[in-house]
């Protein structure tokens, strides 16, 4: 077995890790463009009533944190309304009180109250803590006037998993002044060190009427929010303990799934349950046994146009808790084209669930190292034998924003195959790039993939450099994957190409012009070589000359792609439309409008037009939503692409339905329908979430499917072709 790059790259990366700065002893600090802020927490004597009522004597003689300053749209500027926050703690939570004075209390805007919700419509509070103070790592929380919880876990000083969820609560209010919210985060949700005083923290605050963003530090445009180095402090922070840093999560489940097309039906019941311990404050131990993930929301459809496969995101909850830990040279604006590790392989062969016997994951931080190992057993079915998968990662901090890290996974879905990836990355970055306060960052990985009776050839190395800011944003990028790269618990889009990008965006916000509250301008370049035959395989060139953003939120867009490919092999790019081996090039146009979230209703279109492969196609997209605020979001998306080609005509639709109606923040009933021609597929998903209280939950999952079918007369109708409830109740016990 070949891994892929030679042994004293592999050693030198170790060298690094082992001998490289230790952050816990310190490197100089990075200078700070404003001064940096600082807050005190104060232990509540009496007990907190979690409703959204600041007026507590607890609030009252609580000290502000300070005060906020705009970030958009006039950097630097006082903001048009006012906002203080407090910070109290005891013994069981964490508690943040803000107020949110509006003088113009009927034109706040809350449309949404649902369980981990979009919230970038809305007036919001968005709030950062940073409990180990590495100015890297934090939790995210947020909430909107309607008392929506949206949390999520922030990684790398920037990268965000929006898929976690804590169990934590928050109360809100409205009034005269304007609206309230009151968070209760216990301690047993955070991980932290009892020692440390101080926690970073940041809080932001959004007035969606206005398009306007306050924050309580870092409130400049080239500063995202997520951005933990650049967050301020909290201290006073005395006294804090976890429990026992135990919790158990059982559950019980109940399905029927029922064929008509097979004559199939399963009637059955499933106990099982998922357990967290706390080895250390900052390292977290997680255990599942006979997992179920009937709660899982279904995969948005897609219809794949191209010769390269499509990537679908992890949604399963087991595999998104501390998933960050396992990323892998992921980062720019160039998307996932090779990672060495998705765990999407696990639990999943050929878009058919294999059952999840049992896993463990062990993640969080162990001294001045992150690190990540899990295992997972699944269950032998008629179509696979039973497999044990192996994932472990570690990665060592050095200098403020920077680490070198490493990975291994072992094992393959595919019967009788053995498989084992290794691989090392580093990334160095600032936000204060020579002195001007601004991001940079290069990165860089090698990985070799070995699999049984497959030597040589198989690796994958990239290096980038971003430079992500407001006005200007500039990033290139090189990525060589090898013919026999295959990890097999990985994603890789292309193999045996060598690929260079390189895009460049200016985007001025000029003040006053026509009421447009920022340009983009941008361009960017892709470009794909085989490997093996060193033959060009397709380049792109992207343009956008105009890309306006107004103050009331609406956007419009023209565009210009011009693109080759060379076909090595004939492509079937429609069922009965081949395209022949040989060279294309092909110039696609595209207009784009989106309206303002700031309406009950938007709408999204976007027109592709132009030449496409040996003939012509329109790609036509667009949704229409409306919110009946802030219970029901409706909505009706489509996905069109008419092809006319010498070889044969085509049409490719997606088609789709979704309708949310929330009882309130609790209790929300989710619907989803999608058709597409490709499949001939109709599926109808329908789930309730009911929250009995943070951390004990109700599911009710419907689903039924149905097929496009011909009938012998000609006429078409749709037969189902399966049907299924599922029940799960799971209920959280905190020691």
């Amino acid at each position: 077995m070949t891994i892929g790059f030679r042994l004293p790259v592999r050693i030198g990366f170790l060298v690094i890790l082992v001998l490289g700065p230790d952050p816990a002893r310190g490197s100089a600090p990075q200078a700070r463009t404003e001064p940096a802020r600082r807050g005190v927490a104060v232990r509540a004597v009496s007990p907190i009533t979690l409703d959204g009522n600041l007026s507590e004597s607890e609030w009252q003689s609580a000290p502000p944190i300070g005060a906020f300053l705009q970030r958009e749209p006039t950097e630097g500027a006082a903001p048009t309304e006012r906002t203080e926050v407090r910070v109290l703690y005891d013994s069981q939570n964490v508690y943040i009180g803000v107020f949110c004075y509006d003088s113009e209390p009927e034109s706040i805007i809350a449309t949404q109250m649902s369980r981990d919700a979009d919230l970038s419509v809305d007036d919001r509070i968005e709030i950062l803590i940073d409990t180990f103070r590495d100015r890297r790592n934090a939790y995210y929380f947020s909430t909107n006037p309607a008392g929506a919880l949206v949390d999520g876990l922030i990684i790398e000083n920037g990268q965000i998993n929006s898929d976690w969820n804590a169990i934590w609560n928050v109360r809100t209010r409205r009034n005269d002044d304007g609206w309230t919210a009151e968070f209760a985060i216990p301690l047993k949700s955070l991980s932290f060190l009892p020692e440390l005083p101080a926690w970073g923290f940041n809080v932001s605050r959004t007035i969606g009427r206005k398009l306007e963003e306050d924050r309580w530090a870092g409130a400049r445009l080239d500063v995202d929010f997520v951005q933990v180095s650049e967050a301020g402090d909290v201290g006073g922070l005395a006294g804090l303990a976890g429990g026992r840093g135990l919790d158990a999560r059982p559950f019980v489940a109940g399905r029927w799934i029922d064929s008509p097309m097979t004559g199939d039906s399963l009637r059955e019941g499933d106990v099982g349950g998922d357990f967290f311990y706390d080895v250390t404050p900052s390292l977290r131990l997680t255990a599942t046994l006979n997992t179920d993930f009937a709660e899982t929301e279904v995969d948005d459809r897609q219809i794949n146009l191209d010769r390269f496969p499509l990537f679908f995101p992890e949604k399963r909850s087991f595999f998104l808790e501390n998933a960050g830990v396992f990323d892998f040279g992921v980062s720019g604006g160039f998307g996932p084209t090779v990672l060495p590790f998705f765990s999407r392989r696990i639990g999943l062969l050929e878009n058919r669930e294999v059952p999840i016997l049992a896993g463990v994951k062990l993640a969080g931080k162990a001294g001045r190292f992150d690190v990540g190992v899990l295992n997972a057993q699944t269950r032998e079915t008629g179509f696979t034998g039973a497999r044990n998968y192996l994932a472990a990662r570690v990665k060592r901090n050095i200098l403020n924003q920077s680490y070198v890290g490493m990975i291994y996974t072992e094992g393959s879905p595919a019967t009788g195959r053995a498989a084992r990836t290794f691989g090392a990355d580093v990334l160095l970055g600032t936000s204060n790039f020579l002195g001007t306060g601004r991001n940079f960052n290069v990165q860089a990985f090698a990985v070799g993939a070995g699999n049984d009776g497959v030597s040589g050839d198989s690796g994958a190395y990239r290096v980038a450099a971003s430079y992500p800011n407001d006005l200007w944003t500039v990033e290139a990028a090189w990525l060589r994957t090898e013919k026999h790269f295959d990890p097999a618990l990985g994603f890789v889009q292309r193999p045996d190409t060598t690929r260079t990008d390189f895009s460049v965006e200016f985007a001025p916000r000029p003040a006053g012009f026509l009421g447009v509250r920022q340009m983009l301008h941008q361009f960017s370049l892709t470009r794909h070589t085989r490997i093996e035959s060193g033959q060009l395989e397709s380049w792109q060139f992207f343009t956008s000359p105009m890309n306006w953003t107004w103050n009331s939120g609406d956007r419009f867009e023209l565009s210009w792609r011009h693109q080759f490919d060379r076909l090595f092999v004939p492509f079937e790019i429609s069922r009965g439309v081949e395209l022949a081996s040989g060279e294309y090039s092909f110039d696609r146009y595209r207009v784009e409008f989106f309206s303002s979230d700031n309406r009950p209703w938007k709408v999204e279109a976007t027109w592709w037009f132009g030449t496409y492969w040996s003939g012509r196609a329109d790609e036509l997209s667009g949704q229409f939503q409306y919110k009946l605020a802030p219970r029901l979001n409706a909505r009706a998306s489509y996905n069109l692409t008419f092809a006319r080609l010498p070889e044969g005509n085509f049409a490719a639709r997606i088609l789709t339905l979704g309708a949310d109606y929330s009882v309130s923040p609790f209790l929300t009933f989710f619907n989803l329908v999608q058709f597409d021609n490709e499949s001939n597929n109709l599926g109808w998903q329908s789930r309730v979430r009911w929250i009995l209280e943070p951390g004990r939950d109700v599911f009710f999952v419907f689903n039924q499917g149905w097929f496009h079918e011909e009938r012998p007369d000609g006429r078409r109708r749709f037969r189902t072709v399966d049907r299924g409830v599922t029940a799960k109740l799971q209920y959280t016990f905190r020691f």
